[in-house]
């Protein structure tokens, strides 16, 4: 039996005020009736919506709530997704002391982020590295997106403007499948 988002959607919507906590369980109930890739096409229309705040912003934001697992893991595919030769020129300097001084905190462009690595960075550092991986691939939205389809707790802190966005979308995409 399918869940049915188009009423959750209806119910959050018509609230002239939708309720923070309204939202959040709404939200649950839609995530844990879904597929991830639906989860992942919702969060990743919400981070490119011109309601939200920018990508990075977002993933500064989640940063700060995240637990220290969830940081590395949030720092580790933000890190892949700019691949090696951008890491090894960042950390050289290319884009100025600030993002070569994150890079080597985190251990350089080989290693792998571990949760007390990423307990030494601030949300501002995660929000100046995110930035430049979406410059210098946009596609790290939609990677970060399928990361934070197996975080939704965290994506919940967001609030209910992001959420309203992502449970539309999850819901578009519910429909056309």
């Amino acid at each position: 039996m399918g869940f049915d988002f188009g009423n959750i959607l209806k119910e959050v919507i018509s609230e002239a005020v939708p309720a923070a906590g309204n939202v959040g369980n709404q939200f649950d109930s839609a995530t844990q009736g879904s597929a991830a890739g639906l989860v992942s096409q919702g969060l990743s229309a919400m981070f490119h919506s011109d309601q939200t705040p920018a990508f990075a912003q977002l993933a500064s934001q989640l940063f700060g709530q995240a637990s220290g697992d969830q940081q590395a893991g949030m720092l580790n595919h933000l890190l892949g997704s700019m691949g090696p030769e951008v890491l090894s020129a960042l950390e050289g300097g290319a884009a100025g002391p600030a993002l070569a001084g994150i890079i080597s905190q985190l251990g350089g462009a080989n290693g792998t982020v571990t949760p007390e690595q990423a307990a030494q960075l601030s949300p501002d550092q995660v929000q100046q590295l995110a930035d430049h991986a979406q410059q210098q691939n946009p596609a790290v939205v939609d990677h970060m997106s399928d990361f934070f389809a197996q975080h939704t707790d965290l994506v919940k802190t967001l609030g209910t403007q992001a959420l309203t966005i992502a449970l539309s979308k999850i819901t578009d995409a519910q429909k056309s499948s």
